[in-house]
């Protein structure tokens, strides 16, 4: 019985470790999401020369193709995002499922120790 509660809190343990990276990886995709979606709407007023960041040089480049660019970026961003979603989901109800197994185990096992103590 202690076996299946160690194992049991370390698989807890493990998946609030994943859930931490999860929203971390949600809370920085959110962040490029809006930084994408600013940049869209940057572009959209810029009528002279347009210009992208190629490691540390300024690239010219086109309207259209930065439009498309962005786009697609944005677009994948979204993807990962409700990727992500799924994945939280997911690992909140084994959380939830997990943290109800170590109650009951936890309920029984001190039943156990006070039905134990009567006897003795």
């Amino acid at each position: 019985m202690a076996d299946d509660l160690e194992k049991l809190l370390e698989q807890l343990q493990k998946n609030n470790q994943q859930m931490q990276a999860i929203v971390l990886q949600k809370q920085a995709l959110t962040m490029q999401n809006a930084e994408t979606e600013k940049a869209l709407e940057e572009l959209e007023k810029c009528e002279g020369d347009i210009f992208k960041s190629v490691g540390p040089i300024l690239v010219k480049t086109n309207k259209a193709d930065m439009k498309k660019e962005l786009a697609e970026a944005k677009e994948d961003i979204e993807l990962r995002l409700k990727t992500l979603d799924r994945q939280e989901t997911k690992l909140k109800e084994r959380i939830k499922e997990s943290q109800e197994k170590f109650q009951d185990m936890m309920s029984t096992a001190h039943a156990h120790q006070r039905g134990g103590n009567v006897g003795g």
